[in-house]
């Protein structure tokens, strides 16, 4: 099938590039109503700060289970970051045959939103052994958010919005989490996991992701003809847009589904940062903008333009999903 579109989108940093904005807005307009999902190249996140994520994150996982499990997401109390073993993520229900670590904005305790006690908030926790991962994080973290900010501006202009429509409305203090996941290869013994699912079929819950990936594949895009294989391209990140933006669109750029088989024979890391709406903000279609979809066809059966409330509350009826025995901690 036809392999995802390459953006490339350093014109986005540039706001004298007129003509290269404009280049950039197209190419995320076709394709985004083709898949969703495209890979992006003039990002600004250095082969070298991916490379030192990858190690000290092969580093990480490599501990034994008990050290990380010092940093178990039952600590992070309503911030809900930490480490989870293998099977402690539920995606449609299921266990993903992977383990990870939350992270996302670090958030002092005098901070406002940690003295209003919103859920998802807070600060990071990270490994004593291993205080490397920290600053490899980080410089990841700080790298891929400034893109994700700029690519904003592409979407805006994709729309016909000025360039700071998605900062101005959504944005300000947009709600960003970043996940390590370490998916195991299968060893001898441990059964026939061709037929699981690193994570299974879903959709992503805000604005967008960016997606970086090591050298082994297992992303897979439901295409309008099928599946499709997203594989790694050194330096590219994969980029694919969330339920919010398409209720924001009416549907015009759709949240599409996409899931991990880890079949490679070998571990596998990848690291998706999700650049989001302000979690108070409240999500509504853009002005002028008809809903042209539903719910069918969707992987769950729902439809996000049936949703009426801030960004906050449609994360949290997702995440409760996904960490049911952490509901307590994060809402309570």
């Amino acid at each position: 099938m036809e392999p995802l579109p390459v953006i490339e989108m350093s014109a986005l940093f540039d706001r004298g590039d007129a003509a290269g904005r404009a280049r950039v807005a197209g190419e995320i307009t076709a394709a985004c109503e083709a898949h969703g999902f495209f890979y992006l190249t003039g990002h600004g996140v250095s082969l070298e700060t991916l490379a030192d994520l990858e190690a000290q994150s092969r580093r990480f996982f490599a501990l034994p289970e008990a050290e990380k499990l010092q940093i178990d997401m039952a600590r992070g109390g309503r911030a809900w970051r930490g480490f989870f073993p293998v099977g402690g993520e539920l995606t449609s229900g299921v266990p993903d045959l992977k383990e990870g670590l939350y992270l996302g904005t670090d958030l002092a305790a005098d901070h406002p939103r940690l003295k209003a006690r919103l859920p998802l908030h807070g600060a990071n926790l990270w490994p004593a052994a291993l205080p490397e991962l920290k600053v490899a994080a980080e410089a990841y973290m700080a790298g891929a958010t400034r893109a994700a900010a700029a690519l904003m501006e592409g979407f805006s202009l994709s729309l016909g919005l000025d360039d700071d429509y998605f900062r101005d409305a959504y944005t300000r203090e947009p709600t960003v989490l970043f996940r390590i996941f370490h998916y195991p290869a299968r060893g001898p013994g441990e059964g026939d996991w061709s037929r699981s699912w690193g994570v299974g079929e879903h959709t992503d819950y805000g604005l967008l992701t960016l997606l970086a990936q090591d050298a082994f594949g297992g992303l897979q895009v439901k295409a309008p003809g099928g599946w499709i294989e997203a594989p790694p391209i050194e330096g590219a990140l994969v980029c694919n847009i969330g339920d919010m933006l398409e209720r924001l669109t009416g549907g015009r750029y759709r949240s599409t589904p996409h899931r991990v088989r880890n079949v490679s024979g070998h571990d596998r890391l990848s690291f998706p940062l999700f650049f989001d709406p302000d979690f108070t903000a409240k999500m509504a279609p853009l002005p002028g903008i008809a809903v042209t979809t539903g719910a069918d066809g969707r992987w769950d059966g729902a439809s996000v333009h049936d949703f009426d409330g801030t960004y906050g509350d449609y994360l949290l009826g997702k995440v409760a999903k996904v960490f049911p025995n952490l509901v307590d901690e994060a809402l309570g």
